[in-house]
């Protein structure tokens, strides 16, 4: 007997079917409301309601859009000068905190990269802002619209060289991640550290609680 296949609800770059090897499970979304509650969001995953005063809702590409091209006219804080070291690919994330201090995680589709949880980030790309580029790989990778509030760091990957913002979520819907992601995790600092699986991750973390 063949076996069931599951595939994520958002086919890839290119159209195709992106194949779960392993999908993950949802967890604990009756308890969004509870700061100290870790909870898993998967595609499709059913969880309405308000968090933190900002409701759970899907958010569409042209608000995000929208939002990267007002963050590449006119960024919304100073922030250092970039230098990107030879070799390496000029890449920006953001740290997505809530105001009851848990933060949101990716899992991506079948580890990609290695990695069990990370932060949502992503390459830049030709003629985007790297504030830009974080919003949009936040909506992307997670499904939530943010606003950037600050500039936490520059980090060093095998490939690239990060810029990490610190932002807060003000709209979206975590259900709604994109292909890389098979799951999106809301969790506290202690229940991430516990999660993150990479040394870089863990540095990215440390700085936001230096912060």
């Amino acid at each position: 007997m063949r076996a069931t296949w599951t595939y994520h609800p958002q086919p890839d770059d290119h159209g195709r079917k992106v194949r779960l090897h392993a999908p993950s499970c949802e967890a604990n979304l009756g308890a969004l409301a509870d700061p100290r509650a870790a909870l898993t969001f998967v595609p499709g995953s059913v969880c309405a309601g308000t968090l933190n005063d900002v409701p759970l809702a899907p958010c569409a590409r042209a608000l995000v859009d929208e939002a990267c091209r007002r963050a590449g006219a006119a960024p919304a804080f100073v922030e250092p000068p970039f230098v990107l070291p030879a070799g390496k690919h000029a890449a920006a994330g953001a740290v997505v905190r809530e105001p009851d201090g848990r933060l949101w995680l990716v899992a991506p589709s079948n580890g990609f990269g290695g990695y069990a949880a990370t932060f949502p980030k992503g390459r830049v790309e030709p003629g985007l802002a790297l504030q830009a580029t974080a919003i949009r790989e936040v909506w992307e990778e997670s499904g939530l619209h943010v606003e950037l509030t600050a500039w936490l760091g520059d980090f060093a990957r095998t490939q690239t060289f990060t810029r990490f913002y610190v932002a807060r979520r003000i709209g979206g819907h975590p259900a709604h991640m994109g292909w890389e992601s098979q799951a999106v995790h809301l969790v506290t600092p202690d229940q991430a550290r516990a999660l993150l699986n990479r040394d870089t991750d863990h540095a990215v973390l440390a700085a936001l609680l230096d912060a």
